[in-house]
Parts: structure tokens; C-alpha cells; sequence
């Protein structure tokens, strides 16, 4: 057997002796050669079922950090909230949507703030959960994404959540903070400018993605280099939001939409 292996390692002889690499000679000189080979193969093998299981916990671990993005992105601030202060679930008043904007008409002002803040902080904890654990083999977008999808699809209340808007902007903060202030600035002049938050969130998503092409060549200090998965993620998002906004759209153009 050991003849075999021999063989098949393709391991020289020299003057009786097996020829190794320096290291391997030096470890392995005082042996006989038979004991050679054999912690030679056993090193080998050993290497790569350290290398199997190693590649087998880094997909465990990818995995179960999407998991728990999309559980974070599942929070569902304005019914909690909502329920826990309030006793009213805000799914029952105003446009039905469990996101900031109905929170801010159906509860006030400070409920709407504190939602909107845990919005944000969900996709941002989402995107930074690899940073967090060590894991730099998956890009960080991809957890956002996951949070993005658990605040529109929220396995906590029954698959019925926001549009995205809040969340898709934590995932920025998360990324890139100073492409975060430049997104939230075109916001709150678009918002400014039209007084409807439906119409701000569908012209600002175009704005940023476009922003997302054009910036690293007019200003790299925000986005220092092209990344064509932000892009990506950021064109499905805007389909995203304008999908989310269809009865909007509608309410918009006959006039009948709330400023």
C-alpha cells in the first residue's frame, strides 16, 4: 500500500532515501521511510478536511447571517410600536401600510420618528453583520438585501410590511455613510419640492441609482469606486419601490393623494 502511494505522490528516490521538500526532510529526517509516507499522507489529509470543513462553516455561517438579516428587516416597528404604546394596530388605519409614512399620520410625529429610526437601523445592522462577525467572503449588500426583503415580506406579520424606502436606506448607511447623507439630502429637497413622501421616495430611488453610475467619476470622496452590484440592487429597489406604489400612482394622477 505504502509502495502505491509512493507512486502515486510521485516521490523521488535518492541514494535509498526518499527525496521531501526541505521542510518535510527536516521533519521527517530521522525517521524510517516507510514512517515517512506515511505522516506525509496523513499531513495532506488532514490539510484537506481542514479545508472541506472550513469552506462548509463559511456557507453555515453565510446562511445563517442571512437568516438573521431578513429576521431583523422582519421587525415590524410601526405595528409594535403601534400596539405596545398606542393600542391601535396601523394596519387598520390609514393606508393599511405597516411603514413610517402611515406611522406618522396614524400615530404622530414622535412614533413616526422613532419608527423611521428603526427602520433605518435595521438595514444598517443588516448590511453591517458581516463586518461584525468576520466574514468577508459575501458582500455586504447582499445582507441589505435580506433586511430589505424581511421589511416588505415580514415573517412577523404575516408577509405584510412597508415599501422599503426606510430600510433600503439604512442599507446605504451601512455601506457607504457619506452616500447615505447625499441620499438623504436628495430626499429632503425632493420631498421639499413635491410635499408627497409616495412621489419623493419614487424620484429619489431613480436619482440615487442614477447617482450610483455618475458619482465615482464627478465626486469618488462619496463613491470611490464603481460598484455594479449597488447598482444592481439599487435599479431593483427603485422597481421595488415603484411596484409598492401602485395605488400611489393612481391617487397622484387623479389628485386624491395625501401631502
Amino acid at each position: 500500500i505504502l509502495s502505491f502511494f509512493l507512486c502515486l505522490h510521485k516521490l523521488e528516490s535518492q541514494n535509498g532515501l526518499f527525496v521531501f521538500h526541505s521542510s518535510e526532510k527536516s521533519c521527517f529526517s530521522s525517521l524510517s521511510d516507510q514512517r515517512k509516507i506515511f505522516l506525509l499522507l496523513e499531513r495532506r489529509f488532514h490539510a484537506k478536511i481542514a479545508l472541506a470543513l472550513q469552506r462548509k462553516l463559511v456557507i453555515m455561517n453565510t446562511i445563517l447571517l442571512f437568516i438573521v438579516a431578513y429576521l431583523l428587516g422582519s421587525i415590524p416597528s410601526g405595528v409594535w410600536i403601534g400596539q405596545l404604546f398606542f393600542k391601535k394596530d396601523i394596519r387598520q388605519f390609514g393606508s393599511g401600510n405597516t411603514g413610517t409614512t402611515n406611522t406618522f399620520r396614524v400615530l404622530g410625529k414622535k412614533a413616526g420618528i422613532v419608527v423611521l429610526l428603526m427602520d433605518i437601523l435595521k438595514g444598517t445592522l443588516a448590511t453591517s453583520l458581516p463586518v461584525i462577525f468576520g466574514l468577508h467572503t459575501v458582500n455586504p449588500l447582499w445582507f441589505g438585501v435580506c433586511a430589505i426583503l424581511g421589511h416588505t415580506f415580514p415573517i412577523f406579520a404575516k408577509f405584510k410590511g412597508g415599501k422599503a424606502v426606510a430600510t433600503s436606506a439604512g442599507m446605504l448607511l451601512g455601506y457607504n455613510p457619506l452616500f447615505f447623507i447625499y441620499s438623504s439630502l436628495i430626499f429632503v429637497i425632493c420631498l421639499y419640492v413635491t410635499s408627497m413622501v409616495s412621489l419623493t421616495s419614487m424620484i429619489a430611488a431613480c436619482l440615487i441609482t442614477l447617482s450610483t453610475i455618475v458619482l465615482p467619476f464627478i465626486a469618488p470622496a462619496i463613491l470611490p469606486e464603481q460598484n455594479w452590484l449597488l447598482t444592481f440592487i439599487a435599479i431593483g429597489v427603485t422597481i421595488f419601490i415603484f411596484i409598492r406604489h401602485r395605488e400611489n400612482i393612481t391617487r397622484i394622477k387623479d389628485g386624491t393623494e395625501s401631502r
